[in-house]
């Protein structure tokens, strides 16, 4: 995970996604500002949006900080504070990810750190083997934060490690610095702070 710049809001969603959403809460009585009653299913209007959140953030996973192609359906629309806690929160551009399904799925609604605001060189990352871990430059509460997002969204697993160390060896065999940077940025962002590109 690398920092993400929140991008701007696209000129027609207002329109087409937050007044119809924040109209339609209204006309269920459920408060915007609060959790929707259990077993509630919001309109999800936020599908309307989802190419342009794709656009957006060039494919790129804001949790797992790789590349995905939008026509294989790997991707979907993270709600950082979810839509079961904060039922407006659903019809908000500023609180969605784009986030492969799999990242999205392990977040659901726990609490990790946000790719939007965060610290620079949070994670550091092995480019050997691709492990991941906190960063030795983090206070202890900053510490603790990093490896419970590395915990609960599964970033230090087998397949997220040998991913990324594929994704480094390859970069060693062609060398292509623009290739790197657009398929995996977080191997890139890690082997340029590295200064090993």
């Amino acid at each position: 995970m690398i920092p993400v710049i929140l991008k701007p809001e696209p000129p027609d969603f207002d329109q087409k996604v937050r007044q119809p959403g924040y109209i339609w809460l209204a006309g269920k009585g459920i408060d915007s500002n609060g959790a929707p009653p259990k077993g509630t299913k919001l309109k999800d209007l936020w599908r309307k949006s989802y190419g342009q959140l794709y656009d957006a953030y060039g494919g790129v996973c804001a949790y797992l900080a790789i590349y995905f192609e939008h026509c294989i359906g790997a991707g979907s629309t993270d709600h950082f504070i979810p839509k079961s806690i904060h039922a407006g929160k659903a019809y908000e551009w500023g609180n969605y990810r784009l986030s492969c399904r799999d990242a999205n799925a392990l977040k659901n609604k726990y609490d990790v750190l946000d790719p939007i605001g965060l610290r620079p060189d949070t994670f550091v990352l092995n480019l050997v083997d691709g492990e991941i871990s906190p960063s030795p430059a983090l206070n202890t509460a900053e510490k603790s934060a990093a490896e419970k997002t590395i915990a609960q969204l599964k970033l230090d697993s087998p397949r997220h490690r040998c991913m990324r160390a594929r994704h480094f060896a390859r970069y060693l065999r062609n060398k292509d610095d623009q290739f790197l940077r657009e398929e995996s940025p977080f191997v890139w962002y890690e082997a340029n702070r590295q200064r090993l590109l």
